[in-house]
């Protein structure tokens, strides 16, 4: 496929963790919709995120710290485990901004 820099690339892993790292530069929200791309080198071009909406106030606190506990372990060790899984590993920018979205909900 042509992304917008006008390269043919095919989707790997790679080339999808590529266009999250671009999309990263010009959020301050995760998302990674064509409109948010700009031209950029070795991206796959339609490429997007899997979305998991967490409560920042949530009534049951418990589930919550569960929840968060989880959520922080696939943002860092999990990440190990995403291209044998199939899904392209998130790149540091993208970890960085959940891992700071993670710390608005009250656990």
């Amino acid at each position: 496929m042509q992304n917008l820099a006008g390269e043919w690339v095919r989707a790997s892993t790679e080339t999808v963790s590529n266009a999250a790292s671009a999309a990263a530069k010009n959020m301050r929200r995760i998302s990674a919709s064509r409109s948010r791309m700009r031209p950029a080198h070795n991206v796959y071009p339609i490429s997007s995120f899997t979305w998991l909406l967490l409560q920042e106030a949530p009534k049951d606190v418990a589930r919550s710290r569960t929840m968060v506990d989880f959520m922080r372990w696939a943002l860092t060790d999990g990440q190990q485990f995403a291209a044998q899984l199939g899904y392209a590993p998130l790149p540091k920018e993208v970890v960085a901004l959940e891992l700071e979205a993670l710390k608005k909900v009250r656990q």
